[in-house]
């Protein structure tokens, strides 16, 4: 049996590029289910995206993070690419991807941009993808070097042990940690990035989504990472109680008195303080462990992707690939 292949189109408004989207994964991918998630679309995405063939699903929370959770509950296939519905990513190298998905096996591979055209990638964003992906990758792991590329092929075990707790764009981010912190195998594959087609509007708001990207991030921080985060809040409040509680103590030293007792008394609230948040990072470690074992073994429960089916040999046990002298002799 051949393994099943889906692609997940998220669209809000996109009709002036959704059917050469869909035509182009077509083309790359014949034998894929195609499905289209309008998200609250006012113009003819459904109608363009349904001539051109495609399966017409509906998500009417807006946000592309809420559409990314709807499909990856619905949708049941091995592979399960993941591409924006602008036409701004190459949808030709969609059996690229996939291929080296099942050749890896990978859990993720994501099509890192490449500009095509002068001008696609704006400057600001670019810049702006480029700061967060450094910060994710100082805080998390240096196996990713386009973070926010909408563009990706998923096997069902990353799919099904994946949250989608995000709402908007920076679903990318969480998908990034989400593969780091599992230690994923994850692949990189260069992809052709150009501007949007005519008549095409941009829903990404620079500033604004940027903002929510990295408060993001802090929250992973917190989240995934709380024994760092507990720490560095633990010594800047343990470095304030020093500062304070040095003068105190050579006073005491000098003169074996306390001159200043409510100094004295601030000092050692902050240090106990200090002290209890360094315990609570160490105790939300534990239970960031308890978490990530469960995931981990949600992700176990699912064979790796792989292009043929294994076969159980004469021998009880003995499981193997058919090679291709054994597939033509049969």
């Amino acid at each position: 049996m051949s393994p099943t292949i889906a692609c997940v189109v998220p669209c809000h408004n996109e009709e002036a590029a959704i059917g050469k989207v869909v035509r182009d994964l077509r083309a790359a991918l014949p034998e894929s289910d195609i499905y289209v998630y309008d998200n609250a679309s006012t113009d003819r995405t459904v109608e363009v995206a349904r001539e051109a063939g495609a399966i017409i699903r509906r998500e009417h929370r807006k946000g592309k993070g809420n559409v990314i959770r709807r499909a990856f509950a619905d949708v049941e296939a091995d592979a399960l690419l993941i591409i924006d519905g602008d036409d701004t990513y190459d949808a030709s190298r969609a059996r690229d991807m996939v291929d080296l998905l099942f050749e890896g096996p990978y859990d993720q591979v994501i099509g890192t941009r490449r500009e095509t055209v002068d001008g696609a990638y704006r400057s600001g964003h670019a810049v702006g993808n480029k700061l967060l992906t450094g910060a994710v990758r100082s805080l998390f792991g240096n196996d990713v070097t386009d973070m926010l590329s909408g563009y990706r092929v998923f096997s069902q075990r990353y799919v099904k042990s994946f949250p989608a707790l995000s709402r908007e764009f920076e679903t990318e981010t969480e998908m990034t940690v989400h593969a780091l912190n599992l230690r994923l195998p994850t692949a990189e594959l260069t992809v052709g990035f150009k501007d949007r087609p005519a008549g095409s509007v941009s829903k990404l708001r620079t500033y604004r989504d940027g903002w929510r990207i990295l408060r993001l991030i802090l929250n992973l921080a917190r989240r995934e990472r709380p024994s760092l985060v507990h720490t560095l809040v633990a010594g800047l409040l343990a470095l304030v109680a020093v500062v304070l509680g040095t003068p105190v103590v050579i006073d005491f030293i000098r003169t074996s008195t306390v001159p200043r007792f409510p100094t004295a008394i601030l000092a050692a609230a902050i240090m106990t303080i200090a002290t209890l948040v360094l315990l609570v990072g160490y105790i939300l470690e534990s239970f960031m462990y308890m978490r990530q074992e469960q995931s981990r073994l949600v992700h176990l429960a699912y064979p790796a992707p792989e292009r043929a089916p294994r076969r159980v040999g004469r021998e009880e046990g003995d499981l193997s690939v058919p090679t291709q002298d054994a597939l033509s002799r049969s």
